[in-house]
């Protein structure tokens, strides 16, 4: 079972990278949220290393599957993600934000380490950044107004994704705390994936943006009327 699951969630999140590389390329942007992407591209990296340098095993035969899968993902993020961002933002200051995401999501992830060690300190941050993955979907769902750069098959995967750990090591090892944050997850997680659904069958897309009302004042009315 033990096995199982973790072959479950590293086939899931497996599936959700190669669908967010094809979806981005597709549609000319990245599609996982930046703290998101950052977080996860550093946590895969981080324990795919240390696991294989001191621990070696299949978990962490599925971190270095996934962190080869989310360098693509980042390399859509710079090259389409400057778009996203307001036209003020210019390539420096969108280079250096986005080493300075990166760098800081590298540091999160020794500090669990050297905090916690590298069981305790791998499963809390995947955890505690999954949460906030699922938050930062919807938020990218409600920002974009739809499915752009998105897709259903990445919300079932992602959701499955983090299930599987859930039980395994909140509901079958008895630990309180991460079943807790699993149990969250998929809450959002749902909520994703309603959503998601319920916009390709709107064809993609949420309701049109209302447009920017304008203010009218005295003075512009005296002049209309002079």
């Amino acid at each position: 079972m033990h096995i199982a699951l973790i072959l479950a969630s590293g086939i899931a999140w497996t599936i959700v990278y190669i669908e967010a590389i094809r979806v981005g390329f597709r549609e000319r942007t990245y599609a996982m949220p930046a703290v998101a992407l950052g977080l996860n591209f550093a946590w895969e990296w981080t324990y795919a290393v240390h696991n294989l340098a001191f621990d070696p095993s299949v978990q962490g035969g599925i971190n270095l599957v996934w962190g080869i899968a989310d360098a693509l993902i980042v390399y859509t993020f710079f090259r389409y993600g400057r778009a996203e961002f307001p036209s003020f933002v210019t390539a420096r200051m969108f280079g250096g934000l986005s080493v300075l995401l990166f760098g800081m999501s590298f540091a999160v992830q020794c500090l669990f380490l050297a905090k916690f060690g590298a069981e305790d300190g791998a499963a809390y941050s995947a955890f505690l950044q999954n949460l906030l993955m699922s938050a930062l979907f919807i938020a990218m769902f409600v920002a974009r107004r739809g499915l752009r750069g998105q897709s259903v098959t990445i919300a079932v995967a992602k959701w499955l994704g983090t299930l599987a750990p859930t039980i395994l090591f909140g509901a079958i090892q008895h630990d309180g705390f991460l079943l807790g944050l699993g149990i969250m997850c998929s809450v959002l997680d749902l909520v994703y994936v309603w959503l998601c659904v319920e916009a390709k069958r709107n064809g993609g897309v949420g309701d049109a943006p209302e447009p920017p009302r304008t203010v009218t004042t005295r003075a512009d009315s005296a002049s209309v009327e002079a």
